[in-house]
């Protein structure tokens, strides 16, 4: 069963970049009020199905996120919601709601930048667990004090200047896809 939606955050894709060290891709959750903010690590070809989708680029032959929308719209299933439930072993964990054209409903184990892509190619709400937002900002906090910079704050709560420091730092080119 579902956690309560009060034990989650209601989160938009913010947008796609490249971390400045590594050159792996990130994907960008924030709230819509752009205060709380949780950068998503992904693989190349999952932020490309993002990229796409964002981007509005219909391939000729249906993509795999596509194939999945396309199959379930033929079931009668919606997806009624997608959510970020854990942060494991620095893994994060999603799920996929489901509402069939029976009107029940089940939950799909998913990684969480199939889930997204799956949410951006159907409209569906993006939920993240509280709980997950304060263990990613716990995680950011013990590696900026070992890296011996100060921190007063997590990343569950950087404000937008503090994000807009961390971001000044990054050339244009590392922002690719934005939304």
């Amino acid at each position: 069963m579902a956690a309560p939606k009060e034990d989650f955050i209601l989160m938009v894709v913010g947008g796609l970049t490249l971390d400045p060290n590594t050159k792996m891709p990130i994907v960008v959750l924030r709230d819509p009020d752009n205060k709380l903010n949780l950068p998503i690590w992904i693989g190349p070809l999952e932020a490309a199905s993002m990229a796409t989708e964002i981007e509005g680029y219909k391939p000729q032959r249906p993509m795999t996120h596509d194939l999945m929308r396309n199959l379930l719209g033929e079931l009668g299933t919606t997806v009624e919601a997608v959510e970020i439930t854990e942060l494991r072993d620095n893994t994060y964990y999603a799920r996929i709601e489901l509402r069939t054209r029976e009107g029940s409903t089940m939950q799909l184990d998913s990684r969480p930048s199939d889930a997204i892509s799956i949410a951006l190619r159907t409209k569906s709400p993006i939920y993240v667990a509280k709980q997950v937002l304060e263990t990613s900002s716990e995680l950011h906090e013990a590696a900026e004090q070992q890296s011996g910079a100060a921190s007063d704050q997590n990343l569950a709560s950087v404000s937008r200047d503090k994000w807009s420091e961390i971001l000044e730092k990054m050339s244009p080119e590392d922002f690719k896809y934005k939304m």
